[in-house]
């Protein structure tokens, strides 16, 4: 009797030890192996739940065997499956099949990015064929487009005119499209060098509250993401009014190649436009992308990229001379405008996995962009025989480097996410001119000519405490800038130096009682750097002007095929000076106040 109250004891110990809460590690990834980020991993009913990180990995704690694990992801066919011992026994490995995108798949996380995720399904399923029309599928952001095609668009977000770019972060796999210091204007953002048919997703959020994004980062960001692997090339040709033509490819270049992905996209657009003097517009892009997996879990990416557009354009023109009959809506008065842009870059990319908790991804990049724009704002004002049209012209070199440091673990058993990284982004800008010209040929007098070296130097950590149905997110980034101009229109010679750094915190909360809602409350502070020519006149004062944002709102999936995003939002920037890059002169900008009502659905 003794023997069988002894082996019950044991079976009741062995079986309590089996059954007793663990916690479950694994990896999400696709049937590529490529890992799939922020998927989302809960046990029957959601009372337990995670996602997975930039490298798949994930911990779900409190689980036990006999528990029925589901793992999600748009547009992946959901995988579900009963826990038993050879799943804790070592990570568990998710492979998850492709399907068709369906809003039903998308969860509401504790994530402070979760407005992003639909924008995946508005990609896949309404597909568009310009770089242009990717901006548009950021909820509140309007374009405008008024140089003929090949100029950069100008945006509208949250109360601002951005111009065409000075207060949004944009960026192409994390490689900036924001150019600072241009001759142009301030934070120009040509994003024309983009194939559309090659993005794989957009990242995009509002407000200053992110440490990772930096400078322009005021209303807000975007990076663009691009594919890695194409499922199947493509070629495909498009004809319409205007003499328009398009054609674009996406070629696979190692087929079914184990652990490998290498594939060439290109486009190529020519339009005459609506307008009586045609724009001779023409773009040409090129793109190689090659990806691996090296190593034990590590990634290599390699890009390279070649974009030339050049354009003909009939410029803006006065109502009052339609109106009399002088011209037509679609005439011209000076039709010489236009310009010519180019841009190469290369990019390269390594992640490296130190273990199942902790990797390390770094990104370096190089550039060389040249950009020449002939405009005529006043006709014959300023100059009744030669007329006032004015030229902007620069040759620029663009270096950058980021390493990112992504960590998971615990503090005092709360679940904890670390993200801390360093880098740099140098701009080695030539020949920056505005000049008065005639007929584009002819140079009659220099307002502005000099070079530009840019430096900035930055840091940043976020640190996530997971309080269950809690996220408190807090953030600080610190920027250094090195401002040098050397004027080259001084008989003597001059090069004006400034230095300037900002300290820039952020705090958000997050509730997510269940899959279906979540509050949050955002606040931070960014900054949006002004162009070198002003901070050298300005002796340093005002040039990094400060913008102080708070957001409070909701992410709410009243049924599964709804999505609403409602959010109050209040941003404030301090006073400012500005370069006015069609008159070479600096000019001041006072503080400014927004808030509004925004409703996403």
């Amino acid at each position: 009797m003794r023997y069988i109250h002894t082996i019950s004891l044991l079976l009741c110990c062995g079986l309590g030890l089996g059954l007793s809460a663990q916690t479950l590690s694994g990896r999400v990834v696709d049937d590529a192996n490529y890992p799939i980020a922020d998927a989302y991993i809960y046990t029957k009913g959601g009372d337990k739940h995670c996602h997975s990180d930039a490298q798949g990995n994930f911990e779900l704690p409190q689980v036990q065997i006999g528990d029925t694990l589901s793992v999600s992801f748009l547009g992946f066919a959901t995988r579900r499956f009963v826990l038993d011992e050879q799943d804790f026994a070592k990570p568990l490995q998710v492979v998850m099949q492709e399907a068709i995108f369906n809003l039903d798949q998308v969860s509401v996380s504790n994530s402070l990015k979760s407005v992003s995720t639909v924008s995946r399904i508005d990609l896949s399923v309404t597909p568009v064929s310009s770089s242009q029309e990717l901006l548009r599928r950021v909820p509140g952001l309007f374009i405008a487009q008024h140089a003929g095609g090949g100029k950069a668009e100008q945006i509208f977000l949250r109360g601002f005119d951005i111009d065409h770019g000075t207060d949004i972060a944009i960026s192409v796999d994390d490689m900036p499209v924001n150019m600072v210091s241009h001759a142009h204007g301030q934070g120009y953002s040509d994003l024309h060098f983009l194939i559309p048919e090659t993005v794989q997703q957009i990242d995009f959020a509002k407000g200053p509250y992110y440490a990772e994004s930096g400078n322009f980062t005021t209303a807000g960001y975007v990076n663009f993401e691009t594919k890695d692997k194409i499922d199947n090339s493509l070629f495909g040709m498009e004809f319409g009014q205007f003499n328009t033509f398009r054609t674009v490819g996406l070629f696979d270049l190692l087929g079914a190649k184990e652990k490998q992905n290498a594939y060439l996209a290109t486009e190529y657009i020519l339009t005459d436009g609506p307008f009586e003097s045609p724009q001779n517009f023409s773009r040409l892009n090129l793109m190689g992308k090659y990806s691996a997996q090296v190593g034990n879990g590590d990634r290599l990416s390699l890009q390279l990229s070649h974009f030339q557009s050049e354009w003909d354009a009939s410029g803006q023109i006065p109502q009052r001379a339609v109106d009399a009959g002088q011209i037509t809506r679609f005439g011209a008065i000076d039709d010489t405008e236009g310009g010519n842009t180019s841009r190469t870059n290369a990019r390269m990319a390594y992640t490296k996995s130190v273990n199942s908790n902790t990797f390390v991804q770094t990104k370096a990049f190089y550039s060389h962009y040249d950009f020449e724009l002939f405009s005529n704002f006043t006709f014959f004002l300023e100059d009744p025989v030669n007329g006032d049209q004015i030229r902007q012209f620069e040759d620029r070199r663009l270096f950058g480097l980021k390493s990112t440091l992504y960590k998971t673990g615990d503090i005092g058993g709360i679940p904890v996410n670390l993200k801390t990284g360093v880098g740099f982004r140098y701009d080695d800008v030539n020949d920056v001119e505005l000049a008065r010209t005639r007929n584009r040929r002819t140079t009659l007098e220099q307002l502005a000519f000099g070079d530009i070296d840019e430096t900035n130097v930055y840091g940043f950590a976020n640190l996530e405490l997971d309080l269950d149905e809690w996220l408190i997110s807090a953030g600080l980034r610190l920027d250094a800038f090195n401002f040098n101009y050397h004027d080259r229109l001084e008989t003597k010679y001059t090069n004006l130096r400034e230095q300037k750094i900002a300290l820039l915190p952020k705090l958000n909360f997050i509730y997510n009682p269940n899959a279906q809602l979540q509050l949050f409350a955002k606040t931070g502070i960014g900054f949006h750097s002004n162009d070198t020519r002003v901070v050298v006149a300005q002796n340093g004062k005002e040039i990094l002007p400060l913008a102080y944002g708070a957001d409070l709102g909701a992410v709410w999936k009243p049924t599964p095929r709804v999505w609403i995003t409602p959010a109050l939002w209040y941003l404030f920037l301090q006073q400012e000076f500005v370069y006015v890059g069609d008159a070479a002169i600096v000019e001041p900008s006072g503080k400014t106040s927004r808030q509004g009502v925004e409703l996403s659905l």
